[in-house]
């Protein structure tokens, strides 16, 4: 008898561990961070393991249409749950509840990565979702999505500045005498600091 009363006690543990509890919207915040009635008081949460650009202090590229994904699909909802993964640690440093947010029975942060809103990050365990939302990022930066848009570009423009630079610098060095002696000198300093440490 023992033996089953601590079964049917490891079986509902491992259920609540993973119960979604119902939550209202208070407010939204931006991509990844709103505030729900929750407990009989209004608190701040934080989505699990996605990182969306900032729209509120600093606005960064993708940070207003990550925010206004997320608060749209919020205030539409007709049913709000949270998660709490056994883990992670219930709240971050700042006091904000640390969960997975489900949006009439869909999980939002695979929503919000899947339009390429967000990145998966902080991951400080083998959370629950973690696998599907990298799927849903390789994704969404395969098809160059959101925040992953710019990617490739970037890259060629910052190699095309560099390619630049290195031919600006070629071409004073082969066409300025003073250039050429600057650059002669600092290599000497450099090469003489280097002896002077080894010895």
């Amino acid at each position: 008898m023992k033996k089953v009363v601590v079964m049917i006690l490891i079986l509902f543990l491992n259920i609540n561990v993973y119960a979604k509890e119902v939550v209202k919207l208070d407010k939204c915040v931006d991509g990844d961070t709103a505030w729900f009635y929750y407990n009989n008081e209004v608190s701040k949460f934080r989505f699990l393991a996605i990182d969306t650009p900032e729209s509120t202090n600093k606005i960064e590229a993708y940070g207003k249409e990550a925010s206004n994904y997320t608060c749209d699909r919020l205030t539409k909802a007709k049913k709000i749950e949270v998660e709490f993964d056994p883990n992670s640690n219930q709240k971050d440093k700042y006091d904000r509840y640390l969960a997975w947010i489900f949006v009439d029975g869909k999980l939002l942060q695979a929503d919000i990565v899947e339009k390429g809103y967000a990145e998966v990050k902080y991951l400080y365990g083998d959370y629950k979702y973690t696998d599907e939302l990298k799927a849903l990022e390789k994704k969404a930066k395969g098809n160059k999505l959101g925040i992953y848009s710019d990617y490739e570009n970037n890259d060629q423009q910052n190699n095309a500045l560099y390619f630049l630079a290195l031919i600006i610098i070629i071409i004073l060095f082969i066409f300025s005498k003073s250039f050429r002696r600057k650059c002669l000198k600092q290599i000497k300093k450099d090469a003489i600091k280097k002896v002077k440490k080894r010895h």
